[in-house]
């Protein structure tokens, strides 16, 4: 089934309002930083099957599925308008779908589980170095060295990507069912 049929058959509470989406503080959000992201089908796919809703960021127009659960955000054209309307939102529970090391730095500061879109995700525990490498490989291209660039998106990356995220839904839901579930005593 395509991801068009399963945002269609998704259960989901319509939006009386045209209002943007404000946050559930128990519904987990699926945020994405739209700019050249490879795998948005696949996130509204996974969306669909967890009706969670889902923020597509980006600093301009950007086409989404028409569908109650997919909220299109135009942050602006500045430097990192999009980045910084994300790391304002995202926190405990989110989800932050990012190639950009700076934001996935931020947002994990906040709490949010990010990923990056070849499955790779970022943790308290390897932001630190993934940042100081991308910053020592900026500056090694700036002083003139050429240090080339990514790998090219491939299919084993689309395929980790899926399931690194069905992982952090499947966790985030775990920790909140354990919350709100009563203590025996």
């Amino acid at each position: 089934m395509g991801y068009h049929a399963q945002l269609k058959n998704a259960v989901c509470v319509r939006r009386s309002n045209p209002q943007p989406m404000t946050p559930d503080l128990n519904t987990t959000r699926i945020y994405v930083d739209a700019d050249a992201c490879p795998v948005k089908d696949e996130i509204y796919r996974v969306a669909a099957r967890h009706a969670l809703p889902v923020s597509v960021v980006a600093g301009n127009f950007i086409r989404v599925p028409q569908h109650p659960l997919i909220e299109r955000v135009a942050a602006g054209s500045g430097m990192d308008a999009a980045d910084d309307w994300i790391a304002e939102r995202a926190g405990k529970g989110d989800i932050v779908i990012t190639s950009d090391i700076p934001l996935a730095s931020r947002c994990v500061k906040s709490g949010a589980e990010v990923i990056a879109p070849n499955g790779k995700p970022f943790t308290e525990q390897s932001i630190g170095m993934t940042l100081a490498v991308r910053n020592l490989m900026t500056d090694l291209r700036s002083s003139g060295e050429v240090t080339g660039g990514p790998r090219s998106f491939a299919a084993r990356d689309r395929s980790a990507f899926l399931s690194t995220l069905d992982q952090a839904i499947r966790r985030i839901q775990r920790q909140r069912a354990s919350v709100s579930a009563p203590k025996q005593s």
